[in-house]
């Protein structure tokens, strides 16, 4: 979810702009592919495909300005304002891709080539939900239980040159303006009962506070004393001046502003309901979030059907590798022994950090066994901020970096580590993030589109990877592994409980607590997030599941012959794709591999 990243963002007016103040914090290599890896597109193979390409580029073009973005040196990059989120500015958004669906239908799909088909699909896919999103005014509740418009606009790492912290400091200038419009929106979609849960608000004011401090303590302040020396003096000097007379004169005063708001206004009138069917027509607006995220169309109830079944087959699995471990006790009190025993748990962050960085590289001797091109692109390991640690998740991973909660140490068993590590970092999301910004020739909206099906589908994926590659050394890792794969299948049929059945948030994380070993407070977090976020939850298991599907279809298709390093090839090679489009492409990679396979036979 790098913080995820725009890399790990949903197609959704929240997310796109949530995105974007992450994409503010990560650098360059992250937004584009660098020049020098860019190859040349084929021309279009006629007039059809010409005028497909003519629509996603201009659109593609035309959305990085209204979303404050910037080519520089043949790149997008963040410039030096905040874009604009006020409810006109997105009422002509919405009419604009409302426009391009219309320009699209009317492009004959049979006249395209294989590679344009999926490039079409992806954009209709990205504008559908784009344009859905801009309908139900969804920016009228821009935030979530743990990504919000006001965080992740400091960088993580110091920028390297001068045009970068003078394009920071921009931003830094235009905090009012942009807090003040966002603030507009939540006071509009209050007044309607439009917002964000108040279970899912309460306690998110405290992640503001430490920008409201004008001393040391203020990240932005702690930021521009880290202005590399690379920068020569005096423009060092005179950036760090800039950007404290920034910080202090605009930024301060419009968290302060925002406390304000949301202590005296937000937290007060926010509903009390919890689903989204609770909201104005919430049943259809969570049929939309279903399909944006999972991206095909299922019921709640199908949704709802496979998690229980799901659920069943994973607890039995669970009871094997507990016995497998020598515990005596039931399944529950198995649970609470490994929430409780030292054993399981760090004493100091560095201990656990150190832990994921001594998996990281043991899954890094098993990568060339498990595909075929492997990154030059590498990640790090940082702890979680501390201003957004006590409601953030255990772990998240994107292309500069993997972020792993060092806040509560009791609350992270390191039981749970090898499947964090190999779904946040490699060969999860952050492997997978090297690999778009590294992928074959294709159109630069291609390269930044994220669907949470296919990117956290594979993320799970790789967890159950990892029993291939002897990541789990231990019954209580492959539990643990069991345990991550259970909150999956779990909020099937939790995301579809609390929106579409009325289950309470207290219904809701009873049910996680009794099928997994996660802390209490992670389950807390967790089921926050799930109320907060309609739909986004479903997206994990039915992208793994249909991964997991397309395996044993291709290993019972091409029997001995299967290798697993070019079907993941085939995989990661498409970039982040809709589910139907996966399964697609993977099957004409089957049928190519068997058409081979006879061929040679023949010969």
């Amino acid at each position: 979810m790098s913080v995820a990243r725009p890399t790990r963002q949903k197609l959704s007016i929240l997310a796109l702009s949530l995105s974007l103040s992450l994409g503010l914090a990560m650098s360059p290599a992250a937004m584009a592919q660098p020049q020098e890896q860019k190859q040349a597109l084929a021309p279009p193979a006629n007039a059809t495909e010409a005028k497909l390409r003519e629509l996603y580029n201009t659109e593609w073009d035309w959305r990085q300005k209204e979303f404050a973005r910037e080519k520089i040196d043949g790149r997008w990059q963040s410039a030096a304002h905040m874009p604009s989120v006020t409810a006109q500015t997105w009422q002509r958004r919405g009419e604009y891709w409302a426009d391009v669906l219309k320009q699209l239908d009317a492009i004959p799909a049979a006249q395209l080539s294989r590679e344009e088909k999926i490039n079409e699909a992806v954009f209709r896919t990205t504008v559908e939900g784009l344009h859905n999103d801009a309908v139900w005014k969804t920016y009228e509740a821009p935030f979530n239980s743990d990504t919000f418009f006001w965080a992740g606009l400091n960088p993580r790492q110091p920028y390297q040159s001068e045009a970068d912290w003078r394009r920071f400091i921009g931003r830094l200038n235009d905090i009012p303006r942009y807090f003040g419009e966002n603030i507009a929106n939540m006071d509009a979609g209050l007044s309607r009962g439009w917002s964000v849960p108040r279970s899912s608000v309460e306690g998110r004011d405290n992640t503001i506070v430490p920008y409201t401090k004008t001393d040391a303590e203020n990240p932005y302040l702690a930021t521009f004393d880290r202005i590399p020396s690379s920068i020569p003096e005096p423009v060092r000097s005179q950036l760090r001046e800039e950007g404290r007379k920034a910080v202090l004169e605009n930024v301060v005063p419009a968290y302060a502003n925002l406390l304000t708001f949301m202590r005296g206004q937000y937290l007060v009138r926010a509903r009390t309901t919890t689903g989204a069917s609770d909201l104005p027509n919430g049943r259809a607006f969570y049929k939309t979030q279903i399909r944006e995220f999972v991206t095909r169309d299922m019921t709640a109830k199908q949704v709802h059907d496979i998690g229980l079944a799901e659920v069943a087959r994973i607890n039995a699995e669970m009871r094997e590798v507990m016995a497998r471990s020598g515990f005596k006790g039931s399944f529950p009190e198995f649970l609470q022994f490994l929430r409780t025993d030292p054993q399981f748990y760090a004493k100091t962050p560095k201990e656990l950090l150190s832990y994921t960085a001594w998996i990281s590289k043991k899954v890094d001797g098993e990568l060339k066994n498990v595909v075929g091109t492997l990154p030059r692109y590498r990640f790090t390991i940082l702890p979680v901020p501390d201003e957004v640690a006590p409601i953030y998740t255990s772990g998240r991973g994107g292309l500069d970096s993997c972020l792993f909660n060092t806040y509560d140490l009791p609350s992270r068993p390191l039981y749970n580590l090898p499947a964090l590590v190999v779904h946040e970092c490699a060969p999860g999301h952050s492997f997978q993030a090297a690999l778009a910004l590294e992928a074959p020739a294709r159109p630069d909206f291609r390269q930044q589109t994220y669907f949470s099906g296919y990117g956290e589908g594979w993320g799970l994926y790789t967890e159950w990877l990892g029993t291939l590659m002897g990541i789990y050394e231990t019954p209580y890792d492959d539990f643990g592994r069991l345990t991550f794969e259970m909150w999956r299948a779990a909020r099937l049929v939790i995301d579809t409980g609390l929106h579409e059945y009325g289950w309470t948030r207290q219904q809701a994380i009873d049910y996680l607590a009794a099928n997994t070993a996660l802390a209490h407070h992670d389950i807390v977090t967790e089921i926050d997030r799930y109320i907060a976020w309609p739909g986004q939850a479903t997206a994990y298991y039915l992208g793994y599941k249909t991964m997991r599907d397309l395996r044993s279809e291709a290993e019972r298709e091409l029997g001995p012959k299967f290798d697993q390093r070019p079907f993941h090839d085939t995989i990661l090679n498409l970039g982040s794709v809709p589910l139907p489009v996966l399964e697609s492409e993977v099957r004409t990679f089957v049928a190519e591999r068997k058409a081979a396979a006879r061929t040679a036979a023949e010969e």
